[in-house]
């Protein structure tokens, strides 16, 4: 098994076709077979359903699929690194879930690449969990998350700017007159929540209620998302500020009062070894953003 054949599982993966797939990457149809054949004997187990020509993954299939994509970055990154060890160049790879920090850390950034023209950014978006999974594998360089990290697998530093926390509501709500929400106003509404600060424990402390008493009508892991699920009716959402623009849109942002703020750490697994790219993006990153 070599990365040439990961990749081309995954173009077959794609297509659901190995006649496709040849024809996209520039093979017979007999070779691609013959080389998927192998593959599976290698693994001891079948990756596809034959369906006439259609072709499914099986659950041995979908595992794989994982396996194989986590590889092929892990390898562009291992190669990136080593080509640019003698330079600051290359590709920083930065996991973060939604914040507006991200912002004010690119604005930074410009100046980074104008001195570094070779520095390219790979920017990994999704929740805590998700972005320490993926550090955990040595598939990213960097993470911003919220709420504590295991100590014993990553270092973390607290950055000095706050996310503050609001209800996204329709315009035509009642509580869209207020300039902000205590936690009675907002307890019994229909409420779309984080699915990360659900856990933390974040918002039922400001909220005041057990899990059990409240309208909890959906969880969300992308704001993004929730917004959408508050537009079309289904409730109101709680979400940091600055991530959705409300201006011109039939939604609003009240913030929570009392206030409830929440603080980004950057963390890196403890291990993992930082090309000189990363090591200089990353001294400019606590240069201007680590807690004082």
């Amino acid at each position: 098994m070599d990365m040439e054949t990961l990749e081309n599982f995954l173009v077959i993966a794609r297509e659901n076709n190995v006649t496709r797939a040849a024809q996209i990457i520039h093979i017979t149809q007999p070779t691609l077979s013959r080389q998927l054949k192998a593959l599976e004997e290698e693994l001891g187990r079948p990756l596809f359903y034959r369906e006439n020509r259609r072709l499914s993954l099986t659950p041995e299939g979908i595992l794989f699929r994982k396996r194989a994509e986590e590889l092929l970055d892990l390898y562009r990154k291992t190669r990136s690194e080593i080509r640019a060890s003698a330079e600051i160049a290359g590709d920083i790879f930065l996991g973060t879930g939604e914040t507006d920090v991200i912002r004010l850390i690119s604005q930074v950034a410009v100046g980074f690449s104008r001195q570094h023209p070779g520095i390219r950014y790979r920017i990994f978006s999704s929740d805590a969990e998700g972005v320490r999974e993926r550090l955990n594998k040595g598939l990213l360089d960097l993470g911003l998350v919220y709420g504590p990290s295991d100590p014993e697998k990553f270092a973390s530093v607290p950055l000095d700017q706050e996310d503050r926390w609001g209800i996204l509501l329709p315009r035509t709500h009642p509580l869209a007159a207020e300039p902000g929400l205590s936690p009675e106003q907002v307890r019994d509404l229909p409420l779309i929540l984080s699915q990360q600060a659900l856990k933390s424990g974040l918002l039922l402390k400001w909220l005041g209620k057990p899990l059990e008493e409240l309208n909890i009508i959906g969880t969300y892991t992308l704001l993004t998302n929730a917004a959408k699920m508050v537009a079309g009716g289904l409730g109101c959402a709680m979400g940091l500020d600055g991530l959705i623009n409300t201006a011109g849109s039939p939604l609003c942002f009240r913030p929570c009062d009392p206030s409830l703020t929440d603080r980004l750490s950057l963390i890196w697994k403890k291990d993992h070894q930082f090309s000189p790219a990363v090591q200089a993006f990353q001294e400019l990153l606590l240069q201007n953003f680590a807690e004082k």
